[in-house]
């Protein structure tokens, strides 16, 4: 742990409806099409906020749906003031932050400001001369040349989206940086007429309503003006990574607060996403609670688990112990020092949780996603769910081929590896294997709403933008929201627990039990004399688990089991079935 960082004693309890909330991500052009086009669309989203609100959720985050050439699905932003015209109108938005109102539900937006569409008119008019006033709202910089007098990026740094972080441009001879695809490029925060750009967006839109903001790669915006070359770490490769001088840079925390004072005035919501936190004391600048800058973040740890050294598309070994570390760490780390967690297994750039973090098969797909919610929820922190994660939604089949993936990163993974090894059946048979594992697509699958044709996302005779996954008859919503067994109905059940619970599951602290197990994530969560022990099986084998052994005291009441029992686990060892979860209420042995 960082030097300075207080690392015991938590002085007081700040109390917060942020923190009591709990939140559901819709990716727009996945959760429901009202138009019948194939694409999911704002008006669909409004149709369906009573099965939100059901769901017992406080906040909607609505993923980018402004104006844009969709490079990115939407991350590349052409105009912040306008929406991309098949998901709806700026009065579509309007309507569904009325509709999230008048049924208690806030609305969250996301703020992409790291960097915009290439087609965006300040880009436009950025690139057309050097001597435009647009010019400096952007990275440019000059050629490099080797000793052979060949033209070069200005460092070696590598794309998010693979190739060189760096685009030639031929009318002012010059490069533009682009962390992720060519057509995003990164916006100058040192200019501060951008800065002020921004807080005009964010301004528009907290007028209208909306709540708060979930701010993409924020810790991007300031980086090391000298941009220099990034160490050489991977000698297979001419692009290394160059995040230890874009990510939180020296004047992230300025900015930072520059959109915390706005956030002040409207009492929003932030919530930002930050890659690559390394520093302790950083981060804990950005979320300590009288700091002002952002309420809480996503940090990757434990979504990097399964990652290769230098390419996520390469197998990585891990096991639970591993990850019960990476939690109880930020767990922690976040109650001693006034901070807060954002916890999440799934989101838009993450494969589905039930496939990442166990080897359920389809008979256990309910029970796992069961298990997986009571782990996740019940921590400390402000629990964020996925659209389809609520009904246990998997990974894409395995028989997909290629032609059905439409992420700019696996796709340009894929054909720059074809190119390369073309006749290397074997590696390319592998990435094949670990798209379906880890790509986005995963996440992106049209939310599998009945068993009618096409999930009923849109019409039967209709082809939606991207493939329903076929298991849809199987796993959909309308078959879980009135079964009191189904993973819908215990998600309710959770988010129940955790607000009639508050002071344990939300203020109380958090105490990592039997680390060492590589079958059972245990834990305690205290709050003055009260205490909860939540135990989860991460495994389809039958686990005997000792509660001496973990100082467990005497049971009063069994809170939740995803199992369905009410009185079990007497004796000296307790019994946990594959894929168990289960909350006992216990008398605090200290």
């Amino acid at each position: 742990m960082a030097d300075g960082v207080n690392k015991h004693v938590q002085k007081s309890i700040h109390r917060a409806w942020w923190k009591e909330s709990s939140v559901y991500q819709i990716w727009p052009a996945s959760f429901k099409d009202s138009n019948n086009d194939g694409v999911g669309d704002i008006p669909g989203i409004v149709s369906k906020l009573d099965y939100i609100k059901k769901l017992g959720v406080d906040i909607v985050w609505l993923s980018p749906s402004y104006k844009s050439p969709q490079v990115d699905m939407g991350y590349d932003i052409s105009d912040y003031y306008s929406m991309h015209p098949p998901y709806g109108t700026v009065e579509d938005v309007e309507r569904l932050i009325e509709g999230c109102h008048q049924r208690g539900m806030k609305l969250l937006m996301d703020l992409v400001v790291n960097h915009t569409s290439d087609q965006h008119e300040w880009f436009q008019k950025s690139r057309s001369s050097k001597d435009n006033e647009y010019r400096k709202w952007y990275i440019w910089k000059p050629a490099k040349y080797d000793d052979k007098g060949n033209r070069l990026p200005p460092n070696n740094w590598i794309s998010h989206f693979q190739g060189s972080a760096w685009k030639y441009d031929e009318l002012t001879d010059e490069y533009y940086l682009h962390l992720y695809a060519e057509g995003q490029p990164d916006l100058n925060w040192e200019h501060p007429p951008v800065r002020q750009a921004v807080h005009d967006i964010m301004r528009f839109w907290l007028n209208k309503g909306c709540d708060g903001f979930r701010m993409d790669v924020i810790n991007f915006i300031s980086k090391d003006q000298k941009f220099p070359d990034a160490p050489v770490k991977d000698l297979t490769q001419v692009w290394q990574w160059g995040d230890c001088h874009y990510a939180n840079g020296p004047r992230l925390h300025e900015y930072l607060q520059g959109l915390g004072q706005i956030l002040k005035e409207y009492d929003a919501f932030s919530v930002g996403e930050m890659p690559f936190v390394r520093d302790l004391e950083e981060v804990i600048k950005a979320v300590q609670y009288d700091r002002r800058e952002l309420q809480m973040i996503f940090q990757f740890e434990h979504v990097d688990i399964d990652h290769g050294k230098f390419d996520k598309f390469v197998e990585g070994q891990w096991k639970l112990p591993e990850l019960k570390r990476m939690f109880g760490h930020w767990q922690k780390f976040m109650y001693e020092n006034d901070g807060w967690n954002a916890l999440y297994w799934e989101n838009h750039d993450q494969p589905r949780s039930i496939d990442r973090y166990t080897h359920a098969k389809p008979e256990d797909s309910a029970k796992s996603g069961k298990m997986l919610a009571t782990c996740l929820a019940l921590m400390s922190g402000t629990p964020f769910i996925y659209q389809g994660q609520e009904i246990g939604m998997r990974n894409v089949p395995k028989e997909w081929p290629m032609e059905e993936y439409q992420d700019i990163d696996c796709v340009n993974h894929w054909k720059g590896h074809l190119a390369l090894t073309p006749n290397d059946t074997a590696a390319l048979d592998e990435y094949r294997r670990q798209y379906q594992k880890k790509s986005r697509d995963n996440a992106r699958t049209p939310v599998q709403w009945s068993s009618e044709p096409n999930a009923g996302f849109t019409a039967a005779e209709v082809k939606p933008w991207m493939r329903v996954n076929t298991n849809y008859k199987e796993i959909n919503a309308e078959s879980q929201v009135s079964d009191p067994n189904s993973v819908f109905s215990y998600w309710r059940s959770v988010l129940g627990l955790r607000k009639k619970y508050l002071d344990i599951f939300v203020y109380g602290d958090f105490v990592m039990l039997d680390k060492d197990s590589e079958e059972v994530f245990a834990y305690s969560r205290q709050y003055e004399n009260k205490q909860a022990v939540v135990l989860c099986n991460f495994t389809d084998r039958t686990i005997q688990w000792d509660p001496a052994a973990n100082a467990v005291g005497q049971i009063q009441d069994i809170l939740l089991n995803n199992y369905g029992v009410r009185e079990k686990y007497q004796g000296e060892t307790w019994s946990l079935r594959p894929y168990e979860a289960t909350v006992l209420l216990v008398t605090p042995t200290k």
